[in-house]
């Protein structure tokens, strides 16, 4: 059984494992910085650390999100540096049993191979998301979370 924090993006429903989510933020003010990668809105200070904004919107579906009283910060740790995600909602810790996850083995899923698997559930499918591999994925990452990490040094 693994514990997972449930958010939505659009409509779709993704869990990110809860050993890798350090807290749940109201969005706040992101300080913009200009010439970054189209995925990345800024940065959002987090008990004193500096985290760059990622927005799941652009990420998954290639569309802004809209802002409103619902979206949500996600901050995550994945290996040596932390990240927020922009998210539309996250309300919910759930309990997945090993035999309700299926993997994912399409071939339209091989691009994103961040998605771990499904979790299937009664009336719902949830994308279970591995941060390490979303955050490898994405393209010039590396040299945000160099930048990054040479500011908190």
């Amino acid at each position: 059984m693994s514990k997972v924090v449930v958010f939505r993006t659009r409509d779709e429903e993704y869990g990110m494992p809860i050993e890798h989510v350090i807290s749940i933020e109201k969005l706040e003010d992101i300080n913009v910085i200009p010439n970054m990668p189209y995925y990345m809105k800024g940065v959002v200070k987090v008990r004193g650390e500096l985290i760059p904004v990622l927005d799941t919107h652009q990420i998954f579906h290639r569309q802004h999100m809209t802002m409103d009283e619902d979206v949500k910060l996600i901050v995550i740790q994945s290996d040596d540096i932390s990240a927020a995600l922009i998210v539309k909602e996250a309300k919910e810790i759930l309990d997945i049993q090993e035999d309700q996850l299926k993997s994912i083995s399409i071939g339209a899923f091989q691009a994103t191979k961040y998605f771990e698997a499904v979790a299937s559930l009664e009336d719902r499918l949830i994308t279970i998301i591995n941060p390490t591999l979303l955050l490898a994925s994405l393209e010039n990452f590396a040299v945000v979370k160099e930048g990054m990490l040479s500011h908190q040094s």
